[in-house]
């Protein structure tokens, strides 16, 4: 058990790194200079930049470890994010961040898929809750510590400080990867025509999975980016709106072990474990929407994280059980993708129908949206 232990800590740090990166930039360039304050479309673009790289490059670099072996596209990725960061620390020029960003994105494409493959292979499938709780438990600190401790680096030495730690830090998760983690040969398997492809990703055991992932992320990046909003609408401090989004990441990342852990033991099955999920997540949307005040954003910020909590530890491992070894990367990186698609549809639906009514029945509109998908999910389980 401990030496599972010290050869999965390295990639929950690569978790952790990613998420860390991604949040601890966007939520602090703002403060880079006049320039970026000045220009909202540059300012748009850098925060695009990442997350489009994720979005087209990560199931390339899924089906890459597969053929390869994840380990190598884990040292690879993040030695490339290191080596992104480093431009920007070596340049000093805010004219140079969409080369810094669009690198850390594309190396962020490359680890994240390598190290979700890794937690699947170096557990056995009775374990994967746990393991894919702790993961997810690690990413969701980095998700919440990166605005805060991005914002302390960047007051105390701008945006150049927070990119040298991030560099350090890829480079240091590097080298205690390269030293812990074993190597995981890639596994033989039958050639895969585009046909059979679509329909392993259209199949139910990988659609369920990832479309309840892609509503967790979509009402968790609602959660993160309109809570504030509502708070400041119903006359609260940023402090007190920070603190509920605060709040939310962390039910998230304290829910995630134990739902994890409850799978294992048994105690939870994926069938009721994802609709009970849905169902409390769309109930933190619903309270948003109809409760005004602190009450409202406490209980929205606590159901939405404890029901995105449970989802993302058991959709994963859903996923790992219901794919073969050999194609676990090719798996890992197209649920990586539909969790993008939720992270940028949720609010862009939430905001459209705000934009016409009331930010309430945009809250509202998703959470009819998340509770049709366990309905949805029950539905397709039917025989024909």
């Amino acid at each position: 058990m401990n030496a599972t232990r010290s050869r999965m800590w390295p990639l929950y740090a690569a978790g952790f790194t990613t998420a860390f990166g991604a949040h601890g930039i966007a939520a602090n360039l703002g403060a880079g200079g006049p320039g970026l304050v000045r220009s909202v479309l540059y300012l748009g673009v850098l925060l695009a930049l990442y997350d489009g790289a994720e979005v087209v490059l990560k199931p390339v670099f899924g089906t890459l470890a597969d053929r390869v072996g994840a380990r190598p596209v884990l040292l690879g990725g993040l030695v490339g994010f290191a080596a992104a960061s480093a431009v920007f620390v070596a340049v000093r020029d805010p004219g140079w961040l969409w080369a810094a960003r669009l690198g850390q994105g594309a190396a962020a494409s490359a680890f994240s898929p390598a190290a979700s493959a890794l937690v699947a292979r170096l557990n056995p499938r009775t374990s994967h809750g746990r393991a894919f709780g702790s993961y997810g438990f690690t990413k969701s600190i980095g998700y919440t510590a990166g605005p805060l401790l991005g914002g302390v680096l960047v007051w105390a030495g701008g945006l150049t400080l927070l990119f040298t730690v991030l560099m350090a830090l890829a480079a240091a998760v590097a080298v205690w990867a390269a030293v812990a983690v074993p190597a995981v040969p890639p596994l033989p398997k039958a050639r895969q025509t585009l046909l059979g492809l679509a329909r392993r990703l259209t199949d139910g055991g990988f659609l369920r999975p990832v479309v309840a992932l892609a509503a967790a992320t979509a009402a968790l990046s609602v959660g993160v980016g309109f809570l504030p909003r509502s708070g400041a609408a119903d006359g609260l401090s940023p402090l007190a709106t920070g603190a509920a989004v605060a709040v939310l990441a962390l039910c998230s990342a304290l829910t995630q072990p134990w739902a994890g852990r409850a799978l294992d033991a048994g105690r939870l099955t994926t069938r009721t474990g994802l609709a009970v999920g849905l169902t409390v997540t769309a109930a933190g949307l619903t309270a948003a929407a109809v409760l005004p005040g602190v009450p409202g954003l406490l209980t929205a910020a606590v159901l939405t994280g404890a029901g995105t909590g449970v989802i993302t530890p058991l959709g994963f491992a859903a996923l790992a059980a219901a794919t073969p070894a050999e194609r676990i990367g090719q798996t890992m990186g197209a649920a990586e993708l539909g969790r993008e698609l939720g992270d940028a549809g949720g609010p862009l639906l939430v905001a459209g129908v705000a934009a016409a009514t009331t930010l309430a029945w945009g809250y509202a509109a998703l959470a009819v949206l998340v509770l049709l998908v366990p309905l949805g999910l029950a539905a397709r389980r039917r025989p024909r």
